[in-house]
């Protein structure tokens, strides 16, 4: 049994955050906003580019990128919300 529990602690976050993105880009085409579409569209393929930034050992990429994720998605709620 491995005992690498960080890799499974950050697949179960990228997959929540996928879900979470989903769902903000599946809410703002629901009610047609297409800025706030574009900011979560936006946060879903900085998270993915993330993704490979963990796969090649790249510490402060992955955490410049996942701030850029957190940063469109927080846009994308702002816009949606007005």
């Amino acid at each position: 049994m491995e005992d690498n529990y960080e890799k499974y602690a950050i697949a179960v976050i990228i997959v929540f955050g996928a879900v979470i993105i989903g769902g903000l880009m599946a809410a703002n085409l629901l009610y047609g906003d297409r800025s706030g579409f574009l900011f979560a569209l936006g946060a879903a393929t900085a998270a993915w580019v993330a993704g490979h930034a963990m796969l090649f050992d790249r510490p402060r990429v992955y955490g410049a990128l996942i701030v850029v994720a957190t940063l469109m998605s927080i846009a994308s709620t702002i816009t949606l919300i007005t």
